[in-house]
């Protein structure tokens, strides 16, 4: 039985499938163009206008594996408004509405 020592890998081994080297270098340089290309594209959808400043912030974190910060953060959030193409008014609008939306609202008496 043949065990993949990279569980990150997204191809599978050759001496499962039998195919010859060359074979599975070209298949594996085919895979790497694929991933490079889509995240080329999710890279694209992050800044552009078809989507709203929060999924623009959302596709930003999830490309990135982060989170926007709770406390402001200048650094961060500038680069942030940069690859997400919105205004750093517009990313601090986000961050505002989310920590609203972790404000517990107390009931009114």
């Amino acid at each position: 039985m043949v065990y993949d020592t990279n569980p990150g890998r997204t191809h599978t081994s050759a001496a499962i499938h039998g195919e010859l080297m060359t074979d599975v270098r070209a298949r594996i340089a085919q895979e790497q163009a694929e991933a490079a290309e889509r995240r080329r594209a999710e890279l694209a959808d992050q800044a552009s206008s078809r989507y709203t400043a929060r999924e623009r912030v959302r596709m930003w974190e999830r490309l990135h594996g982060l989170t926007l910060p709770r406390q402001p953060s200048p650094h961060l959030m500038t680069i942030v408004a940069k690859d997400t193409a919105l205004t750093l008014e517009q990313v601090t609008e986000e961050q505002q509405r989310r920590a609203a939306a972790r404000t517990p609202v107390e009931p009114k008496s």
